[in-house]
């Protein structure tokens, strides 16, 4: 896939404004997504000890949002002075990131509202291998995501940009891409359309509905009350949030962002459109490692009080009480 269309060229302004978009993006969301991802690893550190599950599938979002997060400064550094000298391996590792982060915290996200969709819904079919469940299923995401991410930078090719002793100094969206036929394209993006985006929304939209409608059915017993599915609510409505705000403007550029490489599209002022669009999408998708944090803090309640407290209570009372926050199950017996 080439572009050879040569009656619509990209101006310099073009290139500037992306440019300036994606350094100021990047250095707003830096130093929270930074900081709000090392705290959350800190809490969920110490209650993973108390609940013994439910938060695995958060602790792995915030690995993955810290995977961006430490990518950052390279990128407002490439962005700002519009060169690159850390080398082509660096360059597609910062590359590749970007996508691992982003369909990591997809598939994560979905794993977070099926578990507390699951737990409000089944909340007798927790049992000590839940865990070890938890593991496997975060294990097989985080390969799935490497592997499948593959293809964004295999796709570029730097040889353009050390043929006749040019120095390498293009990173990122400049790289240019390998020359492929627009069928295997096709087929790459409809199944990162599909895999990536529009089954799980479909999954974290389905979790939102059933929880909300627990909330119309009378639970025989104290377990789970109507406060727990309050919260489990919560946290699936961000998590839909985060979806709708982030990643679903990008999935809507990125099918048009195709047509324009490939040179599909003959209108210059739709290609124009089309790019200074896409990199607004590609910061709201990067905004995730932000937003991700927000939803810990306002949806679970341990985390203002470890935050308050310096130690946490170990009684097997306050252990009913985080289990309830984080994914109401019941505290595991050692």
């Amino acid at each position: 896939m080439s572009v050879t269309n040569h009656s619509c060229e990209d101006s310099k302004d073009l290139q500037k404004y992306q440019h300036q978009v994606y350094a100021v993006v990047y250095s707003v969301i830096l130093a929270p997504g930074l900081l709000g991802n090392v705290l959350a690893l800190w809490v969920f550190r110490a209650y993973v000890r108390e609940t013994k599950k439910a938060v695995v599938f958060m602790m792995n979002l915030a690995v993955a949002d810290l995977l961006q997060v430490l990518s950052l400064p390279l990128r407002i550094y490439y962005y700002l002075n519009e060169t690159w000298p850390f080398g082509q391996s660096l360059c597609m590792i910062c590359f590749y990131l970007k996508y691992v982060n982003m369909y990591a915290s997809i598939y994560f996200l979905v794993c977070v509202s099926m578990r507390r969709c699951e737990l409000i819904m089944r909340p007798l079919r927790c049992n000590p291998s839940t865990r070890k469940r938890d593991l496997v299923i975060c294990a097989f995401g985080w390969l799935l995501v490497f592997l499948g991410c593959l293809p964004f930078p295999l796709m570029r090719t730097t040889s353009r940009d050390t043929s006749e002793g040019k120095p390498f100094d293009k990173c990122f969206s400049e790289l240019p891409m390998r020359t492929i036929s627009v069928p295997a394209a096709g087929a790459l993006l409809i199944t990162a359309e599909l895999l990536g985006f529009i089954i799980p929304l479909i999954l974290v939209l389905a979790c939102t509905c059933l929880t909300a409608g627990s909330l119309r059915q009378r639970t025989a017993g104290v377990f789970p009350d109507r406060g727990e599915k309050r919260r489990a609510l919560r946290m699936v409505l961000s998590c839909a949030v985060v979806f709708l705000v982030c990643f679903a403007p990008y999935h809507v550029t990125m099918p048009l962002d195709f047509l324009v490489k490939a040179d599909v599209l003959s209108s210059c002022t739709l290609r124009d459109l089309i790019k200074r669009c896409h990199p607004v999408t590609l910061c709201l998708a990067s905004l995730n490692c932000s937003l991700d944090p927000l939803i810990y803090y306002f949806t679970t309640d341990e985390f203002w009080r470890r935050l308050s407290k310096p130690d946490i209570p170990d009684s097997r009372t306050m252990g009913r009480r985080l289990s309830c926050i984080t994914g109401g199950e019941e505290e595991e017996d050692d």
